[in-house]
């Protein structure tokens, strides 16, 4: 399968679909982690690690999209395949997992966030060198670029902005795969930290604040992991007026598609 067509594949799965879109590179005992990142052929063997190049390659497919993203940011997702190896995996399993980039002149540590997420940097140096990404860990593990609503420092979203933001995410999500198209903009969804006290409140106008229910589920759908404090916040058929407060900055605001 050609590269580019197989990179689109995985960022509409990903954004549309939230399944599984990176292959699993099984790295042997003993040797340095490799590194997959959407493309089957991408499996580091042994003594190796996944080309920057082609990571960049999927990535900044969401750098050069033309149409409206101000309210969305990229980053990319580490997922071990070994159970509760992620970065925000229950004990201390995943404490100190970090992806780094290794090149002639280029070495970068990119620490990962309660959901195994890092900033990826588009780099020219890194990419002319053709720069490594190993995992600081041995074993078998994924790569997935993933596109969530960008956070406020207020903690304050109006029910429009987030509606907007969803669409955003679908019409990105229908730039790289014309078959998402029949899809919808249904939710929303907050994903807070372990043992947390995050929350969100809906605040009407006329009506007293009300706490929204928190369940325990994953972050991104089809992930093993549900043990995160989630709020989800359906759209309506018709737009309302209100505005969701968190009570502690969420870890990701997810788009849901229906």
């Amino acid at each position: 399968m050609p590269l580019a067509r197989t990179i689109t594949a995985s960022l509409a799965a990903l954004l549309a679909a939230c399944t599984a879109c990176a292959a699993t590179a099984a790295v042997p005992a003993g040797a340095p982690a490799g590194v997959a990142a959407g493309i089957p052929d991408a499996a580091a063997g042994e003594g190796s690690a996944l080309s920057y190049r082609d990571a960049y390659r999927a990535m900044v497919v969401f750098d050069k999209y033309g149409g409206p993203k101000h309210l969305l940011q990229q980053q990319l997702q580490v997922l071990p395949a070994e159970p509760g190896a992620a970065a925000g995996a229950p004990g201390n399993a995943g404490e100190g997992l970090q992806l780094t980039l290794a090149g002639k002149t280029t070495r970068l540590h990119l620490p990962l966030d309660p959901l195994g997420r890092t900033v990826f940097p588009l780099q020219k140096a890194a990419y002319d060198e053709n720069a490594a990404l190993a995992l600081n860990r041995n074993g078998a593990f994924t790569l997935r670029p993933r596109v969530t609503i960008a956070l406020r420092a207020d903690g304050i979203y109006d029910s429009a902005d987030l509606r907007s933001a969803c669409a955003q995410a679908l019409d990105f999500a229908r730039y790289v795969d014309a078959s998402q198209r029949g899809r919808q903009c249904g939710a929303v969804r907050f994903v807070f930290a372990r043992n947390g006290s995050g929350g969100v409140r809906l605040r009407r106008e006329g009506a007293a604040e009300q706490a929204l229910p928190a369940l325990p589920g994953a972050a991104f759908a089809g992930e093993p992991d549900a043990g995160f404090p989630t709020v989800t916040w359906r759209f309506g058929a018709v737009a309302e007026r209100a505005q969701l407060v968190t009570t502690t900055a969420p870890l990701a605001i997810v788009p849901v598609f229906d």
